[in-house]
């Protein structure tokens, strides 16, 4: 059955024949994204949503959304998006990085320039029937010094920009590396050395707890007199009252923005203020942007939903149509490696270790570490997922340790979990055969070979004569069909592990006569 994908916003009708000429079942709905109630009557019926900003994807649409697998989000900002909802319920949450970057950088230097020149005050006056020549005194860009706080994709193409008008450009960015700041001709500096240099500020950061009201009374308290603020990236990054009251006071020579706290901003406390240039959310309205975001949100939707690509998630590991084919085995491998573990772990877990040798080392881990912290966590949570479960084990407090290797041993490639808890730790490797399927190759040191089925015996015991036997017996005596039997053990008479693939799910009372068999330690029944 083709995958069903729900557009509830408008998207050009390019994008929407994507998902069509690709298989994709799509109803391009774009008046349902404001309507909340009807689209969370629908949203059932999905397996993707592809949206822009006028649909709010809210808890609630979440928990209506019991198919939903993608939400692609044409452009950047997913503010409008519940991401913590949508990953606890394993919903991947996709957005456009870089198709309206060029646009916004492109607006951010026009609304620039406009304050510094007071283009849209002249404008409005010379259309008046006025000649107010020297009423509209500008500054030149040229030998200024731009503050870019934020300096990610949008931010260093201002930059460049601003380099070829002959500025100079500092930078706070916590993840900026100097190497990166060097390359793309920048200054990395502290913010306060960004206020107090500064000629004009621009912001190019995400809006979060620590990056709201960045700009506030305090901050233009340290900034030069007569300084420019502008804000293309989000309403909230700067104090508006603030803001207005340092444009009374003549602190700030002038200031533009394109975003706004409240939006639609009918009504804002900085409209009216002097040089003050606004306009509405436009940092992403070109033709250009508009189509490209649209078209790049379907082709990744697309390839996730048809071949398990993932591209620009902001919840999960990349995974490229390339590697998926590649990946999958692994994935799975990693997923059982880490169920066979959760089943096993009784006790808190401290942390875990992924150790990746041979060809496995070179594919994407990010994710296979993913798949086998989704199912370690299982057994103990339920409703963890593979793009959850890294999120729930940082929250809980769990080291997740990656080593990648060269090949060791007689396998070409192998992947071994590790567990460690307040009492112990466990390890399971596992690699996948040339027929594409998973085997277990290794339990707590103990070589062995096994393919997981649906259900199975773990049995931990002393390697004695006649073991093998009574275990049969009871099993046979208790109407239980052993479908595979594999043994494993340290050396004659010491710890051994059997691993029974059963055909069915095995009874209380058999498991209790197990546990009484000679030399056995621990009889535990898993499934997969």
């Amino acid at each position: 059955m083709a995958p069903k994908v729900l557009i509830s916003d408008k998207l050009s009708p390019a994008a929407v024949q994507i998902f069509r000429d690709r298989g994709i079942e799509a109803d391009f709905l774009p008046e349902v994204g404001k309507d909340k109630e009807k689209l969370r009557e629908i949203i059932g019926q999905y397996d993707g949503l592809a949206i822009r900003s006028a649909t709010k994807v809210t808890e609630k649409i979440i928990a209506a959304a019991d198919n939903l697998k993608v939400i692609g989000r044409a452009g950047i900002g997913v503010d409008n998006v519940d991401i913590p909802k949508a990953t606890a319920r394993g919903i991947i949450v996709m957005n456009t990085p870089f198709g309206n970057a060029i646009t916004t950088a492109e607006h951010a230097i026009s609304m620039m320039m406009s304050v510094a020149r007071q283009i849209p005050a002249a404008d409005a006056s010379t259309q008046a029937g006025k000649w107010e020549k020297s009423r509209f005194m500008g500054r030149e860009l040229t030998g200024k010094t731009l503050g870019l706080i934020g300096c990610g994709n949008i931010g260093s193409i201002v930059a460049d920009r601003a380099i070829g008008l002959r500025m100079k450009v500092v930078a706070f960015d916590p993840f900026l590396t100097p190497e990166r700041a060097m390359a793309i001709g920048v200054e990395k500096v502290e913010l306060d050395d960004l206020l107090r240099r500064s000629d004009f500020i621009t912001l190019h950061t995400p809006l979060t707890d620590k990056t709201r009201n960045i700009i506030d009374a305090a901050a233009i308290a340290k900034m030069r007199k007569g300084a420019y603020l502008i804000n293309c990236a989000r309403g909230g990054l700067a104090d508006e009252a603030a803001v207005r009251a340092a444009l009374d006071e003549g602190k700030l020579a002038g200031a533009a923005f394109d975003v706004f706290v409240e939006e639609p901003a009918i009504d804002n406390v900085l409209f009216g203020a002097p040089n003050f240039v606004s306009t509405p959310h436009l940092g992403a309205s070109t033709s250009e942007a508009q189509e490209n975001v649209a078209l790049q949100v379907a082709e990744q939707m697309c390839d996730y939903l048809l071949e398990g690509a993932v591209r620009n998630a902001l919840n999960m590991p990349s995974i490229s149509a390339e590697e998926a084919p590649q990946l999958a085995p692994f994935v799975r491998l990693a997923e059982q490696l880490g169920s066979f573990a959760g089943q096993l772990t009784e006790t808190g877990i401290e942390g875990v270790r992924l150790e990746y040798a041979g060809a496995v080392a070179e594919m994407n881990v990010q994710a296979l570490t993913a798949a086998a912290l989704t199912g370690l966590l299982t057994p103990l949570l339920q409703t963890v997922n593979m793009v959850s479960a890294p999120i729930v084990a940082r929250e809980r407090g769990i080291k997740v340790e990656e080593i990648r290797r060269e090949k060791e041993g007689a396998y070409e490639t192998y992947m071994r979990l590790t567990v460690m808890t307040e009492r112990q730790e466990r390890s399971v490797a596992g690699t996948v055969f040339r027929d594409g399927k998973p085997r277990i190759i290794q339990v707590k040191g103990i070589d062995m070979e096994a393919e997981l089925g649906e259900h199975m015996l773990y049995i931990t015991n002393e390697d004695k004569p006649g073991f093998i036997g009574h275990l049969g017996m009871e099993l046979g005596n208790s109407g239980v069909n052993i479908a595979t039997f594999n043994l494993g053990r340290l050396a004659a008479g010491k710890d051994a592990i059997c691993l029974v693939e059963v055909d069915g799910e095995v009874p209380d009372e058999v498991m209790a006569r197990l546990e009484a068999v000679s030399h056995v330690r621990q009889v535990k029944a898993l499934k997969f």
